[in-house]
């Protein structure tokens, strides 16, 4: 599915007809063309108000999770209408607790300092040092970390690309991170 193409005109089912499907099938095949159809209207609303693409890509997906649950609870008659107020809910949602997130000291987050920013004279030794204890990591945290660290994907899209579960994701991340510090540590003693 892509967002950036020219909104299809309905095919040969309805909204309606497509709506009634899902809800009698629960196949989010039929779901996921039935929103297809609406991707640019609700990236369009996320985007004006996130005003940032990632944040309305990532918006534009998580709206999609959001339909699973909610269009079968909901009495709906016009989709159109109804998936862009979602849509506009969900990025109020999200802006309002972005506003409530602490803001934490770049030092505190980043454990590697010498690490990620070495002096030139010893850029090569840390590299390697860092290559090292990545390869050491178990198999979960070594695609965990290099997906999220170095192809700097998110944890949804990892999650996808990886067959594992948001959690999962988060618990390889963390306890990788602490991995990698131990043995960086441990290899500049």
């Amino acid at each position: 599915m892509s967002l950036f193409i020219k909104p299809q005109k309905p095919g040969k089912s309805t909204d309606e007809e497509l709506l009634s499907d899902y809800r009698a099938s629960g196949n989010l095949t039929v779901l996921g063309s039935l929103y297809e159809r609406y991707m640019p209207l609700v990236y369009g609303v996320c985007l004006k108000y996130l005003k940032d693409e990632e944040l309305a890509k990532d918006a534009v997906m998580g709206i999609f999770e959001e339909l699973v649950d909610k269009v079968k609870k909901h009495e709906i008659n016009q989709f159109r209408s109804w998936v862009y107020v979602l849509g506009r809910n969900y990025c109020l949602i999200q802006l309002r607790s972005g506003k409530k997130m602490e803001l934490v000291n770049l030092d505190e987050v980043v454990e590697f300092t010498p690490f990620l920013h070495p002096e030139d004279n010893n850029r090569e030794e840390a590299l390697k040092a860092l290559e090292h204890c990545i390869a050491g990591l178990t198999g979960g945290q070594k695609q965990s970390i290099d997906l999220f660290y170095l192809k700097e994907k998110c944890y949804k899209e990892i999650a996808g690309i990886t067959g594992y579960t948001l959690n999962e994701v988060k618990s390889y991340i963390q306890n990788g991170k602490r991995n990698l510090k131990i043995c960086l540590e441990r290899n500049s003693a």
